[in-house]
């Protein structure tokens, strides 16, 4: 901030994560066990980032991640299910924590809706899967906190996924939540569009990519107060034990008033109102090297992000280049994932949701 460099260290998405099934796969479990609350508590340096209090912090996830109970079958042809508990609602992308890079994409609250009390029905006919889930709007006010079980059902999404290959699928949903800043209800609500195109494959030079697509409607009743909107686009290449990826993001964000900490921001409002709206675009490059120690997955990894924030909207109170310091922000990140046993599910897709066969990776490949 005003132009100084931050150094820090910590250690980032420390999860344990599980599911098991039983009565052939007809009842499964899902738990994720997120610890960030203990080790990311001040949240992980990343400009542009944003959500629950925290700005240019990724803030920590609450400790129960993830915890549902999934209920599968068939009926003619037809896979159906049914998952309730605590998740991902059937919205947007995967969690980007499956995804190879270790700083958070800005859009994160406009690409992904999480760790909300969840309902969700699921469809799936050949290449074709179609998610309704109701859930409750409000944010989580920190790791601890359990979602407001009161507000269940007053917000909701759909989403519809065709698998065109066993590598290719594209996703298109939409959601209401209602009142999501402000737990208590009363604040303002959000209309949300996503439509994304996503390729993973576990051989071959090209192991993934995605391009998404994603807006919301900060509304005041049926009347729009603002509007943002993200096109993001990264992939991934395997170059012998190496994994080389790359990702440019366009994301509108909001900007609220600073507390004395520059990185926080009040989670109650005293206006619903915002200061100012910035604009980031921001190029990523990492490269991570696979290695296996024994029980362990190791990959030391590098990554570089170069950021240009502007304002979107003139005048305004928030000027991005008075507050950093800089038209342009560089960030560099250093570190090594390590892993025991492989990644077990797709992160928010559940039951005849998933629209392909899940499979299993080393934590060193991502």
């Amino acid at each position: 901030m005003a132009g100084r460099a931050h150094t820090e260290g910590y250690l980032a998405q420390p999860v344990i994560m599980g599911h098991g099934s039983v009565f052939r796969g007809a009842l499964a479990g899902v738990l994720t066990l997120d610890f960030e609350g203990w080790t990311l508590e001040r949240g992980q340096l990343t400009p542009g980032a944003y959500g629950e209090g925290y700005a240019d912090r990724r803030h920590p996830h609450t400790y129960l991640h993830e915890a549902l109970l999934v209920g599968s079958g068939a009926f003619r042809g037809t896979g159906v299910s049914l998952a309730i508990g605590k998740g991902f609602v059937p919205f947007g992308t995967d969690d980007p924590m499956m995804r190879p890079f270790v700083g958070y994409p800005v859009n994160h609250h406009l690409a992904q809706i999480l760790e909300r009390y969840v309902a969700i029905g699921a469809v799936r006919r050949s290449r074709f899967s179609f998610e309704a889930g109701l859930f409750n709007g409000d944010e989580p006010r920190s790791a601890g906190a359990p979602p407001n079980a009161d507000r269940f059902g007053d917000s909701w999404a759909a989403r519809a996924t065709v698998a065109a290959t066993r590598d290719i699928e594209v996703q298109g949903s939409y959601a209401f939540v209602t009142s999501p800043e402000i737990a208590e209800g009363a604040g303002l609500d959000q209309r949300k569009w996503s439509a994304a195109a996503r390729f993973d494959r576990a051989s071959g030079r090209l192991r993934s990519a995605l391009i998404e697509w994603a807006r919301t409607d900060a509304l005041i009743g049926n009347l729009r107060a603002n509007s943002f909107t993200s096109v993001l686009g990264e992939a991934s290449l395997a170059v012998r034990s190496f994994t080389i990826s790359g990702r440019y993001e366009n994301t509108t964000r909001p900007e609220e008033q600073r507390l004395l900490d520059p990185f926080r921001t009040s989670r109650n409002p005293t206006d619903l109102g915002i200061i100012g709206i910035t604009r980031w675009q921001i190029g990523t490059a990492a490269v991570s090297w696979a290695r296996t120690l024994g029980p362990f997955d190791v990959a030391p990894f590098a990554e570089a992000a170069y950021a240009r924030p502007s304002e979107e909207l003139k005048p305004t109170a928030f000027v991005p280049l008075e507050f950093y310091g800089a038209d342009s922000i560089w960030s560099v990140s250093l570190g090594a994932r390590i892993g025991v046993g492989p990644m077990q599910h797709r992160m928010g897709r559940y039951g005849a949701g998933m629209p392909n066969a899940s499979r299993a990776r080393s934590h060193a490949g991502h």
